[in-house]
């Protein structure tokens, strides 16, 4: 039973003129004798070069390892030597050089050492990183890393696989050929989606007008048993977008601030699927893709041709007629022209068109805007896009996003039915161009003022801890200095003395000892009393100055070498003093025992009388 199909507002119906490219198979484009593989083929991060020059490198080996996880492996295309790393011409329309890794085949082809795996057998993350470095990338146009959109949205289940065989633009035509003869391995490129994302119903669909793709892939779907839908959607472009084939095969509208997942959605190209297949079943990276050669040409026809191959050698194999005069990468709606032939067929490039003046005449000159609201009816995003080329004009980038010019995605409907032929899209890619430039510009302001910042935050604190640093360090100065007195500042003779000699302190006691003590007015008279006490007195005093001496005897010597001289000066005045102070007290002692045995004598002189 055939899902129920809705429809997507606006659109236009062109001339789809894909009829010459299909009316033979796909060719094989012969091997060129020089390849130019840029590293950068994806939308992400550049790959890293993985080889140097004069290295001689294998069909398929890595040449350039991705750069973090939104991005995608570069490989070489065939055999050969590695004989130049250097910017070369990119098919762009900036006309950019890009990193280029240039090797000179040697003719042999020869594979690296190929594995094949089974995806069932391994976990899912892992299945991821090894897309990842077979470089499996959008081949719808988009390049967009693969691996990274098989990772469905955080707690949202994926209901719907969408495949997308659409192919609205007109000359295009290497989807339809690939499911004609590859149907088969497109059918099981698709179950290996469906068993990453665990989704629940598979949608295939295909424009109306390719009955022999419908009809190939659902030959293939039942050949193997699977449970997919083939839904021929009508042709109209542009029906080949994710969001409006989304919408007609599953009536859901993806909102510009989100993305499909987060709807339970997933859309690959059949390309897509095709390469991811070829990886794991046969350990083939992406190393060539159909292209679409197209147009002006004696020999339309769809080749498959190795990425790298320079785009005049392809074209040689078309036969462009005389009146060429300039040559599209993609179709005529959103394709660019070609900045040169030099440039190399890379992952995005799925048709090349040889256009003339009598196929596409010259456009008329630019005329005012009427505003007859004829881009608005076409615009399948439901935008105005009068208003956004009049600010995008005034450069009013401010009013462009507030009319949502990044839901444009530059499907060129509204320029095509401009009744006065403005380049509506032109005006939209430089409005987004600068929008972007002066993003990335004040981006690199804020780091810088966050740099700055750092900086200063940083110098501030290490003039804190040197502060800190010093004011310890004067603090531990200032406390040695107080515990141990300078030359400048003499010590006390009472410290000096203890530091001297340890007797000093003694002598001092000594000193007040022989001290003698005030007469009490109250002391007896008597003379015989008088007596004893000056006897006590003279026993104490000879006592303690015996006690001292001794002491004295029994200290160490003094130790005056680590004294000044204005301390020794000091200690030399107290040794006069105690001195002094002994001859005074030793005086009173002789004196008064001189007078005492005078006075003992009278006395025994006197009796004896």
């Amino acid at each position: 039973m055939l899902p129920r199909l809705f429809s997507f507002k606006g659109g236009v119906k062109p001339q789809t003129h894909k009829t010459p490219s299909v009316q033979e198979p796909i060719g094989l484009a012969p091997l060129p004798a020089r390849l130019y593989v840029p590293l950068h083929q994806s939308i992400g991060g550049v790959p890293n070069p993985r080889v140097e020059v004069g290295e001689r490198v294998l069909k398929g080996q890595v040449i350039g390892g991705a750069d973090g996880w939104l991005s995608a492996a570069a490989h070489a295309s065939t055999s050969g030597t590695v004989i130049a790393i250097e910017d070369h011409l990119a098919a762009h329309p900036s006309g950019l050089p890009t990193l280029t890794v240039v090797i000179e085949a040697d003719g042999s082809d020869e594979w690296i050492a190929r594995t094949a795996v089974d995806h069932r057998s391994l976990p899912p993350e892992r299945v991821r990183e090894m897309l990842r470095d077979a470089g499996v990338v959008g081949l719808g146009g988009a390049v967009f890393p693969s691996h990274a959109k098989l990772a469905a949205a955080a707690g949202v289940p994926v209901e719907e696989l969408v495949i997308n065989g659409a192919e609205c633009e007109p000359y295009m035509s290497c989807d339809d050929v690939l499911m004609r003869e590859r149907s088969d391995e497109i059918v099981r490129g698709i179950a290996i989606f469906r068993d990453l994302l665990d989704a629940r119903r598979v949608l295939i669909g295909i424009e109306d007008n390719k009955p022999a793709a419908v009809a190939a892939m659902q030959a293939a779907v039942q050949a193997q048993g699977e449970d997919y839908q083939v839904v021929a959607v009508p042709t109209r472009y542009p029906a080949g977008g994710a969001k409006q084939l989304i919408r007609v095969l599953t009536g859901k509208e993806v909102p510009a601030s989100k993305r499909s997942t987060e709807l339970g959605v997933q859309c690959f190209n059949v390309g897509t699927v095709h390469s991811a297949y070829r990886a794991l079943a046969f350990g083939e990276p992406v190393i060539s893709r159909i292209v679409t050669l197209t147009g002006n040409l004696e020999r339309p026809r769809n080749w498959e041709v190795r990425l790298g191959t320079p785009l005049h050698e392809l074209l040689a194999l078309g036969k462009p007629k005389d009146d060429t005069d300039r040559y599209l990468m993609g179709g005529p709606m959103m394709g660019f022209a070609l900045p040169g032939l030099d440039a190399p067929v890379v992952k995005a490039t799925n048709c090349v068109i040889a256009a003339s003046p009598a196929m596409f005449p010259p456009s008329p000159p630019e005329m005012p805007c009427i505003r007859c609201g004829a881009c608005a009816e076409a615009c399948p995003h439901e935008l105005q896009p009068f208003e956004l080329y009049w600010f995008a004009r005034a450069r009013n980038f401010g009013k462009t996003q507030e009319y949502h010019i990044f839901d444009c995605i530059e499907c060129g409907c509204c320029s095509y039915v401009c009744p006065s032929h403005i380049p509506l899209v032109q005006y939209f890619r430089f409005a987004k161009s600068e929008i972007w430039s002066r993003e990335r510009d004040k981006k690199a302001a804020e780091a810088a003022k966050a740099r700055f910042e750092l900086r200063n935050a940083r110098e501030e604190r290490e003039q804190a801890e040197k502060a800190a640093r010093l004011a310890k360090a004067a603090a531990a100065r200032a406390a040695e200095k107080k515990s141990r007195p300078s030359a400048a500042e003499p010590a006390p003779v009472e410290a000096l003395a203890a530091a001297a000699s340890p007797a000093l302190a003694a002598d001092s006691v000594d000193a007040a000892l022989v001290t003698p003590p005030a007469k009490s007015a109250d002391q007896p008279s008597s003379a015989q009393p008088a007596l004893d006490a000056e006897a006590v007195k003279k026993a104490t005093i000879v006592a303690a100055m015996e006690r001292a001496r001794s002491q004295r005897a029994a200290a160490p010597p003094r130790n005056t070498e680590q004294l000044s001289p204005e301390q020794k000066r000091q200690l030399a005045a107290v040794d006069a003093r105690r001195a002094a102070l002994q001859a005074e007290e030793v005086a009173p002692v002789a004196a008064s025992g001189a007078s005492g045995e005078t006075a003992k004598s009278g006395e025994q002189q006197g009796t004896a009388e």
